[in-house]
């Protein structure tokens, strides 16, 4: 019977262990436990939220990341149907008997251009929000952008060792 007892608790404690060790190992849920950090995407906001932004101007920004939210929703849709079809496209051109490089440099260039013109869109829309600082807060957004980038800079170099 005392067999059977121990059997029993080991049938019930081993399966916890072993899911707590990995749950563990792992590193908890998702995405740093589900903390954001400076080097995410969030990052950029958190050194947004430092600047001590007026009521006008946090006011400002808000419609701004608005107006970029309804117009990203929109072109969103354009995009992925645009991308699917580039992809369509390389398939098409990867799996073809014969490998065509002017198709290829074509399909590439027109696969820059598209990634260009949305990076102009964001690049445009960061502009707008950064204009809406003060030179003392531009002055403070350099600096802890900096101090971002280092602590980035090490924790990679520290993953990578």
């Amino acid at each position: 019977m005392m067999t059977f007892k121990k059997a029993l608790v080991m049938a019930i404690a081993l399966p916890l262990t072993l899911g707590s060790a990995s749950v563990l190992a792992y590193g908890g849920s998702g995405h740093n436990g589900g903390k954001h950090n400076a080097c995410d995407i969030q990052g950029g906001r958190q050194v947004f939220r430092a600047l001590a932004l007026t009521d006008a101007q946090q006011d400002e920004v808000k419609s701004l990341r608005g107006a970029n939210r309804s117009a990203m929703m929109t072109q969103r849709q354009g995009l992925r149907a645009a991308m699917q079809a580039n992809h369509d496209q390389m398939q098409a051109l990867l799996l073809a008997d014969n490998f065509d490089d002017v198709a290829v440099r074509e399909l590439a260039e027109k696969m820059s251009g598209e990634q260009a013109e949305q990076r102009m869109a964001m690049l445009e829309n960061r502009h707008k929000m950064l204009n809406i600082l003060t030179p003392e807060q531009k002055e403070k957004y350099k600096q802890l952008q900096s101090e971002r980038r280092a602590k980035c800079e090490a924790r990679w170099a520290e993953k990578n060792q």
